[in-house]
């Protein structure tokens, strides 16, 4: 979907949970995710369906969510097979995320605002959910046990390290108005619930009430089911990375698509 953006980390492209570099069946049952950099591999996995009344999309407000978080992150983003220290491997590149999601959300750098925003069950509701999932992304608030099963991130900045800026809003202060989706994702059994659409409107929310006007997020140009998600949730097209670029980067052309939100502010 949107960018795995880790200003300190690895520069990723999500498509609905899945590396860029991968290519998805349309069956609903199996998926190819990476092993390696060359290599791809087919695993069988089931779609869940689950209990939207026990659903909370808020925004994360705890270390321990946000370790979880970045274990859901590695999940989704990769998948290797199964070799000696691959664990180890999953473990560095969860605590790389780990120790920049704290940077990005603490609000460390100047003129820049992130918040990570979850979709979570309780632990009670997914008996039926693979065990590696609940145990690895799970986190306690208030007493409660609880799992996270779909995230993404909302940037207000002037622009992300190595996209495309958005040219909206125009004029002095506009940057203040401006925020960006990214890290995207949805466990990949709990897709086609419509989590990522109900993130995304938890998103706008967020946005508005800092003051944003100009929503945007990147996508690559192949990734038609990210690109349908986003259209349906209101997004348009404004502009894409030239080709120099992405051969540059070593990945596929991003479009930066838009949206405009009302807003109050005026800056």
């Amino acid at each position: 979907m949107a960018v795995l953006t880790l200003p300190h980390s690895l520069p990723l492209q999500s498509v609905n949970g899945l590396n860029n570099q991968t290519r998805c069946h349309n069956s609903g049952r199996r998926r190819c995710t990476v092993a390696s950099q060359q290599q791809e591999v087919c695993t069988e996995f089931e779609r869940i369906k689950i209990n939207k009344s026990a659903l909370k999309i808020e925004e994360a407000c705890s270390e321990s969510e946000l370790w979880a978080t970045s274990l859901l992150r590695v999940r989704s983003f990769y998948d290797f097979k199964s070799t000696f220290g691959i664990q180890d491997h999953k473990n560095y590149l969860a605590e790389r995320e780990f120790e920049a999601l704290k940077e990005r959300v603490a609000g460390t750098k100047e003129s820049e605002k992130v918040s990570c925003i979850n979709a979570t069950l309780p632990l009670s509701q997914t008996k039926s959910f693979p065990e590696e999932l609940c145990s690895s992304c799970k986190f306690s608030h208030d007493g409660e046990n609880r799992v996270v099963i779909g995230t993404l991130d909302l940037n207000q900045c002037l622009s992300l390290p190595n996209e495309i800026t958005g040219m909206r809003p125009k004029g002095i202060g506009g940057d203040f108005a401006r925020a960006y989706l990214s890290n995207v994702c949805v466990a990949n059994e709990c897709q086609r619930n419509g989590l990522a659409s109900l993130l995304i409107e938890k998103s706008k929310l967020v946005a508005q009430d800092w003051g944003i006007s100009d929503l945007y997020v990147h996508v690559a140009v192949d990734n038609e089911p990210a690109k349908n998600l986003y259209i349906k949730c209101g997004f348009v097209y404004e502009s894409e990375e030239p080709a120099w670029q992405a051969r540059f980067l070593d990945r596929p052309r991003r479009l930066l698509l838009w949206m405009g939100l009302p807003n109050n502010y005026n800056w």
